[in-house]
């Protein structure tokens, strides 16, 4: 993987404040889901903030795709379009009066002509679920869709690199599942995605790669299993562990077999224990099948004929195509977050599913399931024509 942004030696203090960042350093790859993890005021929203140059170090150097960022208007210009920050609050972000004059503010800013305007702000609003919301007055959105049309606004722009802070904030346990998912479909589709939070159990399973943070230091960095099994580290900065991890902790303590990857997923959780406490023999091992179906290229009739056949047990919606096809062709999904891990549960215990996606996402389903079935020896099978 190759580098997209590097921090070496970076410090910041804010006037007649306290030094925010400490002798900072660190790479992130391209194509990555990073989360910054650590209490109020560790520093984690400064650091989001020199991503695009908001903020100057005071010193030290950050590199974008390998070279230095530079503070001409520019250079700053250019960095923007890049690298795309969508704030806490999206009352922040969001200026103009309706939904399609805001998501057109950054194209239009840059040179776009009046169709290709039309055609990235319409594109976007599509990605974001907010197809049909054009005219809507962005006052009487709500906070989801206010974050939404922020995340449509920096889209809009094509950046190579997504900034969050504190992306599900405010936002009630669906709407927080919905911006997560499309936080997983954007960096599906290529992009590297940066979030902020002091939220373990939303940064644990999505995650590629965690950076603890306290008093503006990176205390640990690595995969979210390795810094998050680090207890003593973890409540120095005021969090707890992941459930799934002090279950597992708690389990290995009685004498349970500890395994070499740490359970993720709700669903390596209960693997690990079908494996070690008898509740699935190795004969027994026959699987449901999981249906696949690409919105792009299938019709909500085909759909509904293999539904009226008795033999799906669950249908998941996997990204925002995927739950605008269902909604339109009246079917009702049972998960639309966590879906793959969710089917290949129910596959286990010998029922069978539907995933409706698209995508990348559609190929990401064939990565998972062939994942888990080398890893635990099972013969899930992904079945495309039906």
């Amino acid at each position: 993987m190759e580098p997209i942004i590097e921090l070496h030696n970076v410090s910041y203090k804010y006037p007649n404040g306290p030094k925010a960042l400490d002798n900072v350093s660190f790479t992130i790859n391209h194509g990555e889901k990073i989360a910054l993890v650590g209490p109020n005021g560790a520093g984690k929203s400064t650091l989001l903030l020199m991503f695009n140059g908001m903020l100057k170090p005071d010193s030290g150097e950050i590199l974008f795709n390998g070279k230095k960022l530079t503070y001409d208007r520019e250079a700053l210009r250019e960095i923007r379009r890049r690298v795309g920050f969508v704030f806490q609050n999206p009352d922040t972000q969001t200026i103009a009066p309706t939904v399609y004059q805001d998501v057109a503010f950054g194209p239009v800013n840059l040179g776009m002509s009046r169709d290709e305007v039309r055609t990235v702000v319409f594109d976007a609003l599509n990605d974001t679920g907010l197809a049909g919301f054009e005219r809507r007055p962005i006052h009487q959105l709500s906070g989801g869709e206010k974050k939404r049309a922020a995340m449509a606004g920096i889209l809009a722009m094509n950046p190579d690199v997504l900034v969050f802070d504190e992306p599900t904030s405010a936002l009630d346990p669906a709407g927080s599942e919905d911006i997560m998912e499309l936080l997983d479909e954007m960096q599906v589709n290529g992009k590297t995605i940066i979030i902020s939070t002091h939220d373990v159990e939303l940064a644990y399973p999505w995650a590629d790669r965690v950076l603890l943070i306290k008093g503006g230091t990176v205390l640990l960095a690595g995969k979210p299993g390795d810094v998050f099994y680090n207890k003593d580290l973890v409540r120095s900065c005021k969090l707890s562990m992941p459930v799934l991890l002090e279950l597992y902790e708690g389990l290995s303590e009685k004498g349970m077999p500890q395994i070499e990857k740490l359970p993720k997923s709700a669903l390596d959780f209960i693997t690990y224990l079908c494996e070690n406490c008898g509740l699935q023999r190795k004969e027994e091992k026959t699987c449901g099948d999981i249906y696949l179906a690409d919105v792009e290229h299938t019709s909500p009739e085909i759909v509904q004929n293999l539904l009226a056949s008795g033999s799906i047990a669950a249908v998941g919606a996997m990204g925002t195509k995927a739950k605008t096809f269902a909604g339109n062709g009246n079917i009702c999904p049972e998960f639309t977050y966590g879906v793959i891990d969710k089917c290949v549960l129910k596959a286990i215990n010998k029922k069978n599913t539907l995933i409706l996606t698209s995508g990348g996402m559609f190929a990401r389903v064939h990565t998972r399931v062939e994942a888990f079935n080398q890893e635990y020896d099972q013969h899930i099978r992904v079945i495309e024509n039906f």
